[in-house]
């Protein structure tokens, strides 16, 4: 996002749900400064919109909140005062709709060229997240969702409001440097090989920026090789994800067979254009479960619906009531379901009445819907990040995952904010992208695979649905299992003080 930024010419419009002022919004505002001092030198200005939901007494009245330069600098926000930032004409708005329509999107436009949309909020944390970088017509469509979302006046104008992206060449498939990153047959082999280069690592406070996303690719390769020869490739992995909690949980996987190693980014070499769709869903605040039928539901279901082969989902939580009657249909009509979820992800809010319970809970309820001979069909899988050979329990705040993935039949994906859960299913605002294309699929599969370890070690008991340690037969850690006691709802309500409180 941050190279995204400083490479911006004209305007940057950035949403996303929880905005903290942690190594992540400094990543932000280093580029926002950088930008400036760019546009200077220049003799031009540049646009930049923020959007974030921070809950507020006043959004009771006015759902859409203009925040001044006083309220983002604030102790919580902590972005650049004015003065750090004259070349740029800023404006944020707290968007909330109490008590329960949550902006949940998160996502990005710059010069209406480029959109990112993403699984990732500005905090630091733990989790594995996934963001596409997305070119093409569809970044009309994710830059009129700003527009609408905002809601408020727009002042000054955007500077990209005549110049349709659908009317430009896609710009990173005309950089020779992207193509050049490819095999002849279409394929990114570079993480596999070796490099001599030291490159200084991209962080909150020394920021070393890319020209391009082929240099942000070999810094990265730099980053993640091994500190010395001999040393295990997933020692480097564990220093990376150990970077933005400043933890130090060392890896217990070993490194791969077949050198597919964790690398973060998923390049696709240029292909023919492909089918794309925006399935989003509007905030509902009323505390029921009335809006379903939203474009965001409906995909998931058409999906779910008409798969013939596989679905393969991973979410953080997975309970909406609706998703569980269908995937236990396409069980029974023969359809292969995986689904990867991170093992006691907000169990505290999940428990909550109506919001739909654990994923425990709700593995073992859709395993005991089926006949024993449909068992095979659903596995379902905890989060094994790629430096480790078990799931750590997300109480632990060590290794957790937070991805929005979809993919049906190896051939369309949704990938966006929604999660599998009540709240992203009934009442959050969310934005998805639905892409129509097997190479994409493949890919994102592919790349989600390499980054994490849960196909090998995550797998759930088909007879409850819970993660056993294979060298103890016990319950990993911090989990509740199937049944999460009398008094679940004070659990429940405790851990929704915790997040609330950003513990």
């Amino acid at each position: 996002m941050s190279n995204l930024i400083v490479r911006a010419k004209k305007e940057v419009l950035l949403a996303t749900n929880f905005w903290k002022k942690s190594g992540a919004s400094t990543f932000i505002n280093d580029a926002l400064v950088e930008l400036s001092k760019r546009a200077g030198l220049r003799g031009e200005r540049v646009v930049v919109k923020i959007m974030f939901d921070r809950g507020a007494l006043k959004q009771i009245i006015n759902n859409h909140q203009n925040v001044d330069s006083v309220g983002w600098q604030a102790a919580g926000v902590g972005l650049p005062p004015p003065e750090q930032m004259p070349n740029i004409d800023l404006a944020i708005v707290n968007f909330h709709r109490p008590p329960l329509g949550t902006f949940h999107s998160k996502f990005m436009i710059v010069d209406r060229q480029i959109a990112t949309v993403s699984s990732n909020n500005i905090q630091d944390n733990d989790n594995l997240e996934i963001m596409t970088h997305i070119e093409g017509p569809i970044v009309d469509s994710i830059w009129e969702t700003f527009l609408i979302s905002w809601h408020n006046k727009i002042e000054p104008a955007l500077p990209c409001r005549e110049t349709r992206a659908a009317l430009q060449k896609p710009p990173t498939y005309q950089e020779q440097t992207f193509t050049a990153l490819f095999e002849p047959d279409g394929s990114f082999r570079l993480p596999e090989k070796p490099i001599e280069a030291e490159l200084p690592e991209h962080m909150p406070g020394e920021p070393h920026y890319d020209e391009n996303m082929s240099d942000e690719i070999q810094r990265m390769r730099s980053v993640l090789r091994p500190s010395e020869p001999g040393e295990p490739h997933v020692n480097a992995v564990a220093r990376h994800l150990n970077k933005p909690t400043g933890l130090s949980v060392k890896a217990t996987a070993s490194d791969r067979d077949n050198n597919l190693n964790f690398f973060p980014f998923i390049p696709l070499p240029n292909v023919e254009p492909v089918s794309m769709a925006m399935c989003s869903r509007k905030p509902y605040a009323n505390i029921n479960n009335d809006s379903v039928f939203v474009p965001q539901n409906e995909a998931f279901l058409s999906l779910i619906r008409n798969a013939k082969r596989t679905i393969f989902i991973q979410t953080p939580d997975l309970n909406a009531k609706p998703l569980l009657a269908a995937l236990i249909s396409a069980v029974k009509r023969g359809v292969e379901v995986t689904y990867y979820v991170c093992l006691g992800y907000n169990d505290g809010g999940e428990l909550l009445p109506g919001q739909g319970g654990t994923n425990e809970m709700n593995a073992n309820y859709l395993y005991s819907q089926l006949q024993a001979d449909e068992k095979p069909l659903l596995r379902v899988h905890y989060y094994v990040a790629a430096d480790q050979d078990h799931p750590i329990h997300n109480n632990f705040k060590q290794r957790s995952c937070h991805i929005k993935l979809m993919i049906v039949d190896e051939s369309v994906a949704v990938q966006g904010s929604g999660n599998q859960d009540t709240q992203s299913w009934f009442h959050s605002q969310e934005v998805n992208v639905m892409i129509d294309s097997p190479v994409i699929c493949k890919a994102w599969r592919e790349g989600v695979e390499r980054n994490q370890n849960t196909a090998q070690y995550g797998l759930a008991s088909s007879e409850d649905g819970c993660w056993y340690d294979p060298k103890t037969g016990k319950l990993a850690g911090g989990s509740l299992g199937t049944n999460a006691g009398h008094f679940s709802w004070v659990k429940g309500f405790m851990g929704t003080l915790r997040k609330a409180e950003g513990q």
